[in-house]
């Protein structure tokens, strides 16, 4: 059951990124508050960055010891990924996406310092009706190892990737890259779900997962911080 567990040493309580996609900053602090010692690590993304306030939030979180990933999905020129890059590593993040073709990851990882960059393989909210709408005749799984493949190749540590493509890249490139997976779910998907390609925790951390990220079934919970305690908790269990 447990073939592909993720093997790396990070603490298990660090493996939970809580994805805060809300509003505005206050509100983001807020539910930090609120879920407290529960989360270690957040993920601020582009409805913070348009709101404002998004890199003293950044600032906020770091200097709370908190762990933060930077999901805004670089996609420029290369000069303009690696200048923004280098302009984000000395932020105290932990990890910032990229999302585009081999010359722009290898410009990412170029200057990223100690920062951790991931690279895009195919977002969560995609199936294969939408790949064939983007153009792409293959099924999602050919596409989400390619890109691993030619992420690896230039030098970023780790990839975004759903928990259900998570065994075949472990199988074809081992420990090699970090992967960090979304579109987590507990239960079954709500018809108005954008997400398409989901998995619960526990299968994604034994499909080869080393960070999962949970947004809505924590921060919509009646209770957020019990929900993410649980969450927790599950992955104590899985990796006890």
């Amino acid at each position: 059951m447990n073939t592909w567990l993720s093997r790396k040493p990070i603490p298990a309580a660090d493996r939970l990124i809580v994805a805060l996609d809300v509003p505005e900053a206050e509100a983001a602090k807020a539910l930090v508050c609120q879920l407290g010692e529960s989360v270690r690590f957040y993920k601020i993304g582009l409805e913070l960055f348009m709101a404002g306030g998004y890199f003293e939030l950044l600032e906020w979180l770091v200097k709370g010891g908190k762990q933060v990933f930077v999901d805004l999905k670089f996609f420029d020129v290369p000069e303009t990924v690696r200048s923004a890059v280098r302009a984000l590593a000395g932020s105290g993040a932990t990890f910032a996406t990229v999302h585009g073709n081999q010359a722009i990851m290898e410009a990412a990882a170029r200057d990223k310092g100690d920062l951790k960059i991931l690279a895009v393989t195919v977002l969560t909210s995609l199936d294969r009706g939408d790949l064939d709408d983007l153009g792409f005749a293959c099924e999602v799984d050919k596409l989400v190892l390619s890109r691993a493949r030619r992420a690896l190749e230039t030098g970023v540590d780790g990839i975004v990737s759903s928990g259900l493509e998570a065994p075949m890249i472990r199988q074809e490139l081992g420990e090699k890259l970090l992967v960090v997976t979304p579109g987590i779910r507990p239960v079954e998907n709500k018809p108005a779900d954008d997400q398409k390609r989901t998995v619960d925790v526990a299968q994604a951390f034994r499909n080869g997962a080393d960070y999962i990220v949970v947004g809505r079934p924590i921060r919509q919970a009646p209770d957020p911080g019990a929900a993410a305690r649980a969450v927790q908790q599950t992955i104590a269990e899985v990796f006890s």
